[in-house]
């Protein structure tokens, strides 16, 4: 915004190569008063910036030295063509237990030193830090986890210098409601019993992983899919592709060939005020449908994440470790992954493995079998060696091509 803004900072650096930190870069807005993402591509350009030209001072500078780094929350909000110049680093958000780890180690003894505690006047125990994370934050980094702790201490301080210099005061989980007031935010927890048409997803969020329950109702009527739940495009078409894989699979399922034209079919994904989106809930909707179709209940401590195809066959997904964690948090014991996602467990904190079990899935009957409550599971699918697609009889277009030898088609 200031004129001649890159070579002042050239200037203050005393260097031709300095670093150059561009802070919060998404936050740039387009409007009559310029557009600043244009000027950045000359600016951020490797092939354009050796001939960069200060309008201000009227001055062509070389800029091909200078390390460019800079930040965003979201890149949506950065302009293609600029994002195009860059080489994009995805940090992930910090887990809990990094956040635990954060704040006993930095956190507490910044704030207890800034309050005038002593480290006898005040102390946490894991539980009240893990109960500040899940209840009165919602967040990937640790700014508002920060805030709390330093009103913790505040108070704290206010009761050192009312009653005695030397008391000591230890903040458990339940003496967190004195001091910071009601829960603000809740986490996902497992269901406590096993229910019929109620699966447990996992969904992906800016701010970490989150439990995402997904129920099923069949009622008398005329064929109707109703999907409610302020569920975007993606999640509605994963909606109508698990509807249809069930429908293929009805024979083999004991199922009706017609029993969709007698039912109406709700599926719901509960805070409908909450927008969701994104291409993982596929299997988690194919579950809750043959659930309660076939009156199966599902195991509630099983959690499961992929994108389903019409023909039954499990997609991968993004986001795995956040996800997995959100499952651990929630006491999850099994987690059902697409098998191409195995090459993300390593991700995933050997302590958090130790607690879950992730088990690969390629294929809707292998799940199926794994998250329903049947004494056989083989048994679910009643005529298995029946194969439900048809066949193209047609046989394959084959065309004989004579083989040309490379050194006529390269050049000499």
């Amino acid at each position: 915004a200031l004129p001649g803004k890159i070579i002042q900072s050239m200037k203050k650096a005393g260097s031709s190569n300095p670093v150059f930190l561009m802070d919060e870069i998404d936050k740039m807005s387009t409007d009559f008063r310029g557009d600043p993402s244009s000027a950045l591509l000359e600016v951020l350009d490797p092939e354009q910036n050796t001939t960069f030209n200060d309008h201000y001072l009227d001055l062509d500078y070389d800029l091909s030295k200078v390390m460019f780094i800079t930040t965003a929350n979201t890149l949506d909000r950065i302009p293609r063509p600029l994002q195009d110049r860059m080489e994009i680093i995805r940090i992930a958000g910090y887990t809990e237990l990094e956040k635990l780890s954060i704040a006993k180690k930095y956190l507490m003894e910044k704030h207890k030193e800034a309050n005038g505690l002593t480290k006898e006047n005040l102390d946490f125990t894991d539980n009240a830090i893990l109960g500040v994370i899940r209840h009165y934050t919602k967040e990937a980094g640790v700014r508002n986890l920060e805030r709390e702790i330093a009103s913790i201490c505040r108070k704290v301080a206010v009761e050192v210098v009312r009653k005695d210099r030397n008391a000591h005061i230890q903040i458990g989980s339940k003496s967190l409601h004195k001091y910071l007031g009601a829960i603000k935010f809740r986490y996902g927890k497992a269901e406590t019993e096993v229910k019929v048409g109620v699966t447990t997803g996992l969904a992906w969020t800016e701010l970490g992983g989150e439990l995402l329950a997904t129920e099923v109702t069949i009622m008398p009527g005329k064929g109707q899919l109703i999907i409610t739940g302020k569920l975007g495009d993606v999640m509605q078409e994963s909606a109508q592709a698990a509807m249809s894989y069930v429908r293929s699979r009805a024979a083999e399922l004991g199922l009706e060939k017609d029993f969709y034209q007698k039912l109406d079919v709700h599926i719901h994904v509960p805070e409908g005020a909450i927008p969701k989106d994104g291409p993982s809930a596929g299997i988690t909707m194919a579950t809750s449908l043959v659930s309660a179709l076939m009156k199966i209940p599902v195991h509630n401590d099983l959690a499961m994440t992929g994108e389903i195809t019409l023909r039954g066959t499990v997609l991968p997904i993004g986001g795995l470790k956040e996800k997995v964690l959100a499952a651990h948090r929630a006491g999850i014991k099994k987690v059902l992954i697409p098998a191409e996602n195995e090459k993300d467990i390593e991700e995933i904190p050997a302590t958090v493995l130790k607690t879950v079990e992730l088990e690969l899935v390629s294929h809707m009957d292998q799940v199926l079998k794994k998250a329903l409550v049947v004494d056989d599971p083989d048994s679910l699918f009643r005529n298995a060696h029946v194969d439900t697609q048809p066949k193209d009889e047609t046989p394959p277009f084959t065309e004989k091509v004579d083989e040309v030898p490379a050194s006529e088609i390269l050049p000499q």
